[in-house]
Parts: C-alpha cells; structure tokens; sequence
C-alpha cells in the first residue's frame, strides 16, 4: 500500500502533471461559470486529448476540470441567479440575495473555501473508505433509491416561502415538466406534442437558465427603474480568511459526509446531496429564517456537499465498474481506453494507478482553491457593471449558452418560455425553489418507483420491507411532522404554563 503512495506521490508531483491540474482547472471553472456550459460537457471535450497522454496523466487533466467544474457552478448562481451545474441551484437561493445585498465577495469567497473542504474530504474518503463504501453502493436498489429521492422532495415543504400551498403548485408544476420525454420504461412519447425535440424531455438547464436569469431580467426591466445600486456594507471585508470559515466548519464537514453517502450510490448525483445537505443545515440552524434571504451557512451545506460528491463517485466506477454519474462514466471511458478494466482486480494489478487518481483529487482542489483565490475579486467586479450594459450581456450569454446544449434554437425557445414562467412566477410570488427540486428529482423519483414496482409484482411492500428504505422513509415521516409536533408541544406547554 505504501510503496504505491510513494508511488502516486511522484507521478502528480511531477511538473507535466502539475501543468494539467492547473489547465484542467482553469478550464473547468471557465465551463462550470458560463449558463449552459456544463462540467460533463467540459469533461466530455477535454477527454480526446487524452487520448495519447499516458493513462496517469489523461486521469490527472480530467479531474481539474471534474473539481473546478463542479465548483465554478456557484460563481453564475451567486452573481447573476444562474445555476451553472444542477447542483448548485441550492446556492442562488442564497448566494444571489447577498449579491443583491452587496455582499458578492463573501457569497463567493465562502462557496470557494466550502467547495475546497467538501472536495478534499471527499478526496480523503475515496482513499481510506472506497472498498466499503463500495459495498455499501452495491446495497442499493430501485426501492432504496426511490427512498433516498423521496426524502430529498421533503425539502419542498421548508423552502416554500409564506405560503405552502403555492410551494406545491410550484412543486407540482416542476413534477409535470420532469414527465415530459418518452417515458423511461415503456418507451411512449409523454407531453410531447409531436414534437420530435421535447421526446428527450426538458433539459433543466434551459429551465434553469430561464426560471432564474431570464426571468430576473425581465424583472429588472419590468420595473423600469433608474439603474441599480448594489448596497453598500460597512462590515464588508476585502479578503476571507480560513478563519473566518470556522464557524460553518461543523455544517461544512456534516455536508461533506452527505455529499459523500449520496455520491456513493450510482444514479444520485451532486443535486440530491445539496438538497438534503441544505435542508439539515436550516433545521440545524440558529438563524433558519435567513435560509433563502442570504445565509452563508446555507451556501457553506450547498457547496460542501455537492462538492463532496466529486471524488466519491469514483468508488463505485473504480471499484465495481459501476458509474455513479455522467462524469463518473466518462472517467469509466477513459480507463477503458487506455486498457484498464475498474474493479477489485485493478487495485491489485494498477495500486499505483488508483492512488494517483485519489491524491490527484486532492491536488486540483488545492490548484482549484489558488485559482478561485486570484479570479475572485474579477468575479466579484461583475455586480459593479451598470444594468445598461450587464443585462443585455448576461442576456446574450444566456440564449447562446442554451443554443450550445443542443445547437439547436429550440433550446433558446424553452429558455425564453420559462423564462416568461419565472417572471410570472416573480410577479404572483411563487417561489421557484419548490418547481426546480421536483423538475430535478421528479425523473428520478418516478424511474425507481417504477422499477421497484416492477420488481415486486406491483406490491408496495417492497419499500418496507428493505431496511434502507424503511430508514429512509421513517427519516422522511420525521423531517416531515417533527416541526408540527414540535410547535403544538410548545403551544401546549405555554397553555400549561398559563394555567
């Protein structure tokens, strides 16, 4: 074991290797930042150039994009409401209400330090715990799945603003629109309308960009004000140190360590864990009425736990063959390119291998926190641009960052309808956060349900009588009443204190 740490140690030690974490990251966050540019699409154009790198190298170069990509989705979602990846949609809740406060730079400096945390626990957890956790991935079924989904919907009852029945309009408006596509297991064409591009469903980028950007600038100019000022605060700081990171530290490592659970199970993804990562962080907060207003602690759960899925993905591809996501699965490719086949075996015939992926991860979040530290005073200068000149610019990235998903216009019309949606949203005051949790687990929740359903002849027994499910549908029951119990005890010993 030792003699292949040495090993990895000087394989990502070395200058060419160094050079490709410094690339991979740069172009990772530059992909992850723009509207429509995602981290997969990143990956999926740099892996050609892999081709003829050794496999070392090729995996070192991959992972910088993998990481930066995966952070650089907040750095949109807190300046512009843009979620850059589906996995940071949970930081504009917060990240663009400190934007609008004035308080840009320490929305971004406390997504970069929460995104650098999560990757490298996630990175330390890959090396130690893979094997198990590997295993524990291999216990989870449809109905498991359908169970861990369900619980992350749980959210939708906490981020539904003043009013919950227009949270599952909302939820439920985000629910149909996941049903749009060919259906996952019978093959026929649902809400389609004969339209040949809505049978690969809605992509939610195009959504995103819409119920979020869009929206917000026709927001802007539906209010026809005189240019915006951004507030000024006093106590705003010009730099953030690690110490000023202290106290998240608790939120950040309990986020981490969801980011990690979720990532080990395949076919979840960095959205369910900062959903769910999200939602405990406001339960377990001491300020949860800041939570969507503009709360650090909310951004810190966000960031560290879809950042903590980075890395912990890899345990079930590298030691199952078992891809946790598209990312994961074009790492899977890349292996098998090069002639190595991931599974138990390949830790035996290529130890040193695997530990250079490990410690790899570990190098591009160290790049990757240097990186974000140099770019983010650039960043933080965009909020500083008049609305004249910002809202078109951001207007014209959006359409061509939804053009370049498919190059297609049809991409750039769902964009601009739900952009229509969001505003609409904006003007009845419904909130968005409800519609974009069920549009992203909707497919999810449905496909498992299905499968497991399938599996049992139609009995629904099965989720019951799996002890993962059950633990995760008793967590869902709990998470769902606790509150409710909790304020009639209250009210009932204040009558009781009265009396």
């Amino acid at each position: 074991m030792f003699d292949n740490i040495f090993f990895a140690i000087g394989i990502v030690s070395m200058w060419q290797n160094i050079m490709l974490i410094i690339i991979g990251t740069a172009i990772g966050m530059v992909f992850g930042s723009l509207p429509g540019l995602t981290v997969t699409l990143a990956v999926t154009l740099v892996l050609p150039f892999t081709f003829d790198m050794p496999p070392e190298s090729g995996i070192v170069l991959l992972t910088g994009v993998y990481c930066a990509g995966t952070y650089a989705g907040s750095i949109s979602a807190i300046l512009i409401n843009t979620p850059g990846t589906p996995s940071s949609a949970a930081t504009a809740w917060d990240g663009y209400p400190l934007t609008q406060k004035g308080r840009s730079f320490e929305a971004l400096s406390v997504a970069l330090h929460a995104s650098v945390l999560g990757g490298l626990i996630s990175a330390i957890a890959l090396i130690f715990f893979a094997p198990m956790l590997a295993k524990t991935a291999l216990a989870f079924g449809p109905p498991e799945r359908f169970a861990l989904t369900f619980f992350g919907l749980t959210i939708i009852a906490r981020v539904s603003g003043q009013s919950l029945s227009k949270g599952f309009v909302a939820a439920l408006f985000g629910l149909l629109i996941a049903t749009v596509g060919v259906d996952p297991l019978v093959g026929v064409p649902r809400f389609s309308f004969n339209t040949f591009y809505l049978y690969g469903g809605i992509g939610m980028i195009e959504v995103f960009i819409g119920i979020f950007a869009i929206a917000e600038i026709f927001n802007q100019i539906g209010k026809r004000a005189t240019p915006r000022k951004i507030a000024k605060d006093g106590s705003k700081k010009q730099s953030i140190r690690w110490s000023d990171i202290v106290p998240h530290y608790w939120t950040i490592v309990k986020s981490s360590v969801i980011g990690i659970v979720v990532g080990v199970i395949p076919g979840t993804g960095g959205s369910i864990a900062s959903f769910i990562a999200y939602d405990e962080a406001k339960r377990a907060s001491k300020e949860p009425e800041l939570f969507g207003n503009g709360s650090l602690e909310g951004i810190a759960a966000s960031e560290s736990a879809n950042n903590g899925v980075t890395a912990a993905t890899l345990i079930p591809t590298l030691t199952l063959g078992i891809p946790g996501n598209t990312v994961a699965a074009i790492f899977l490719g890349a292996l098998l390119i090069h002639g190595l086949t991931p599974g138990p075996q390949l830790f035996v015939e290529q130890g040193g291998l695997m530990y250079t992926i490990m410690l790899s991860f570990i190098l591009a979040n160290i790049v990757m926190y240097f990186q974000g530290r140099f770019a983010l005073k650039w960043f933080d200068r965009i909020v500083n641009i008049p609305d004249a000149i910002l809202l078109p610019i951001i207007l014209i990235m959006c359409l061509i960052g939804a053009y370049t998903i498919s190059n297609s216009l049809n991409s750039v019309m769902i964009a601009l309808i739900f952009g229509c949606v969001g505003y609409a949203m904006i003007k009845f005051e419904y909130p968005t956060a409800p519609m974009v949790i069920a549009l992203i687990l909707g497919g999810m929740v449905e496909e498992s349900m299905r499968q497991s359903l399938i599996l049992s002849d139609g009995s629904a027994m099965i989720f019951v009588t799996r002890p993962i499910a059950l633990l995760f549908f008793t967590m869902t029951v709990f998470v769902t009443f606790s509150p409710f119990v909790l304020k009639f005890w209250k009210q009932h010993k204040a009558r009781g204190v009265k009396h």
